[in-house]
């Protein structure tokens, strides 16, 4: 057994070490030229077949055909392996013409078989695909749609692009493509999972999720979302619109890590926040009354149907249950607050109640507020001479030993 698969690096070297090719694909090639940060799944042709994986790591497994030919997980992605057959025709596996762009790991270069680096160029210098120059025009017009690749891979492809690459909505006759697909199965929960996935880290979800509902994959497949765009909010405290509308522009208010990334648990969360709303009940002037509660079991139900790991699962839970406390840090006894302020997913929980204020346009008062009642229970904590609610422990003096 050659490599173990503990990281990317390791495994790609496994396979050239042995002079199997490795080329980066579709996602994982354009992040490469873009400099973005890396995604939660990895992308790699290579001309071993899966015997000789197989051989070469002990851990792989087999997802099948319709994610790919093989995967290996490391705590830094998942790796899915397309196994090259020198007889098969590329293009007519791609769901665009886009992901022919591929970078050859051993050589460290760039393979462009159809001229798109002028339109690559302008989106990793940051220019506005929707303002039509010459390279942009060009190389946008160049992109094509496979019917071949079915309805579900053109649609999620697209999505990405949207969200992902900050492309302009050229999707002219999108409609009219996917009449024309082959019929293929839906796809299986580890697909849903690994697209999801990269589109929730991803800097614009909101415009790739609002493309899935446009063209019915959400109604399709992820009919826990479809419903929110039927749950109006009150003026009063959500001027941005419905559920939906209110889901999607929590996105924007996302901050990146150090790494430039976002945060996949944080973003689940943001997701799934308001999911109870559609499930819960009104009485009077008391909207969606236990709704962090339902929606916290709905959020679980849905990631377990796409088969997300356990771990992550109970971080969403944890985050969809309490999505509403920290708005009450300051008025709520400490008795009721500790145990969660405790826990090491308290500060994403209040990044997500940062992100749910902003996208109300509130304001931040609050949050700054509850903030601040926050900062007290740490500084508490840490002071040998408070209790956590700030009250002097005992009536003699403490000394520290030096």
């Amino acid at each position: 057994m050659i490599g173990s698969g503990r990281d990317i690096a390791g495994i790609c070297s496994s396979l050239a070490d042995k002079g199997y090719l490795v080329k980066f694909h579709g996602y994982s090639a354009l992040d490469k030229y873009l400099g973005l940060p890396a995604l939660p799944y990895l992308w790699v042709e290579t001309n071993a077949d899966i015997s000789v994986l197989a051989r070469l790591f002990e851990n792989l497994r087999f997802p099948g055909a319709q994610v790919a030919d093989g995967a290996i997980d490391t705590p830094e992605a998942t790796c899915y392996f397309r196994c090259l057959d020198p007889t098969e025709e590329k293009e007519n596996n791609l769901s665009l013409s886009l992901f022919s762009f591929v970078y050859n790991w051993q050589s460290r270069r760039f393979h462009d078989p159809l001229g798109l680096y002028p339109l690559l160029r302008n989106i990793r210098s940051g220019k506005d695909l929707s303002v039509e120059n010459e390279d942009t025009a060009v190389s946008l017009r160049d992109i094509r749609f496979n019917p071949e690749a079915g309805r579900y891979r053109l649609i999620m492809d697209s999505a990405m692009l949207l969200a992902r690459y900050g492309f302009p909505d050229f999707f002219s006759g999108f409609s009219e493509t996917l009449e024309h697909c082959r019929l293929t199965p839906p796809p299986g929960p580890e697909a849903q999972r690994a697209f999801l996935s990269c589109l929730v880290v991803s800097p614009r979800p909101d415009i790739g999720l609002e493309f899935l509902k446009l063209y019915g994959f959400i109604d399709e497949l992820w009919p826990e979302f479809a419903c929110f765009d039927t749950v109006d909010h009150s003026k009063e405290f959500h001027p941005e619109g419905n559920v939906w509308n209110h889901t999607l522009e929590t996105f924007r208010h996302r901050k990146a890590g150090t790494n430039g990334a976002f945060d996949l648990g944080l973003s689940l969360g943001l997701l799934l926040h308001d999911s109870g709303k559609p499930i819960s009940e009104s009485y009077g002037n008391h909207r969606f009354e236990g709704h962090a509660e339902l929606g916290a079991s709905a959020a679980v139900r849905f990631l377990e149907r796409l088969e997300f790991k356990p771990s992550l699962i109970d971080d969403v839970f944890f985050l969809v249950k309490n999505h509403m406390l920290p708005a009450a840090l300051k008025r709520l006894p400490l008795v009721k607050t500790r145990e969660i302020m405790a826990s090491p997913l308290f500060p994403t929980l209040m990044e997500l109640y940062r992100c749910d204020e902003s996208s109300s346009f509130k304001g931040l008062d609050g949050y700054y507020k509850n903030s601040a009642a926050y900062q007290s229970y740490l500084k508490n904590v840490r002071n040998p001479y408070r209790s956590a609610d700030g009250k002097k422990i005992g009536g003699r003096t403490i000394h520290r030993k030096m």
